[in-house]
């Protein structure tokens, strides 16, 4: 009998390996699907919209979908300032951020915010609101996924369009028009970095009666907004330099060219880095 069990034994592992295989397969198939899907279409609703018409505190909610040329490049050098601004330059993941976060998290203190602004559209899109260690493996899991899967330019036109800016008001187009009676591409650097100043929380913090806090952060926004513009002009002028005229105009037009500017400007001007750094973003 025990000869007989340990040459079954090898089958049956390796049918319990197929169907783990088989298993694993089939999830990571159904979960990058909508993923895919959401390269090209613009999704009707998020986990968090949903979310708000559930439970006893029900409520509707306001959105709308702009493509990013109705965008404008102040809404994404807000937000980039604000929220990551590493995020022309890592991959998903601020690992020093995530790295501080944990330390604090065993030191006794509270899990405290180290997401990009991949891991806002993951979060946002497909999971719910809380700071377990479960929830950031699952965020973390699909923000590889959107990494893998969308472009920079598509990650920040979709966090543009799904990120809250008040009690039920979604993405820079509602924001926009309900804060300022605007369309995206009208607001200032001003209005951009005070719908940015918010998003740490926005049902605390509110544009239409900003605290001295939100006023001191939309002022601390507009700084690093200026930065990003400051380099501005060396960059194109290494693109008009050493580009062929057809390319930088079809990769680089000019109101692109500010918002994927990568942070690593801000401490070095050498053109040449900048350009090499940064021509993947523009494409």
């Amino acid at each position: 009998m025990s000869r007989r069990k340990k040459k079954r034994s090898p089958g049956k592992r390796l049918r319990l390996k197929r169907w783990l295989g088989l298993t694993l397969t089939g999830l990571v198939l159904v979960t990058w699907l909508p993923v895919l899907l959401l390269r090209w279409f613009e999704p009707p609703a998020t986990a968090f919209m949903l979310l708000q018409t559930q439970g006893s505190d029900r409520s509707t909610f306001r959105y709308r979908w702009a493509d990013w040329p109705e965008l404008g490049s102040s809404a994404a050098l807000a937000v980039m300032a604000a929220e990551d601004q590493k995020f022309p330059n890592h991959y998903g993941f601020d690992v020093v951020a995530i790295q501080d976060a944990v330390f604090d998290r065993l030191d006794g203190k509270s899990l405290r915010g180290a997401s990009t602004i991949t891991q806002q559209v993951a979060k946002n899109l497909f999971l719910w609101p809380g700071q377990s260690f479960l929830r950031k493996g699952i965020e973390a899991y699909f923000s590889a996924i959107i990494e893998l899967t969308w472009s920079k330019k598509r990650i920040l036109e979709m966090y543009l369009n799904i990120a809250e800016f008040g009690p039920g008001i979604y993405g820079i187009p509602e924001a926009s028009r309900i804060y300022f009676g605007k369309a995206p591409l009208q607001l200032t650097d001003a209005d951009a970095a005070l719908l940015a100043a918010v998003l740490p929380n926005p049902k605390r913090f509110h544009v239409n009666q900003p605290s001295e806090h939100v006023r001191e952060r939309q002022r601390w926004i507009l700084q690093r907004m200026r930065k990003l513009r400051y380099y501005e002009p060396c960059f194109k002028h290494y693109l008009t330099k050493h580009v062929k005229g057809r390319i930088a105009k079809v990769y680089a037009p000019e109101w692109e060219i500010a918002t994927f500017l990568p942070t690593a400007i801000w401490r070095k001007s050498n053109a040449q880095r900048v350009y090499r750094d940064s021509r993947r973003m523009i494409v």
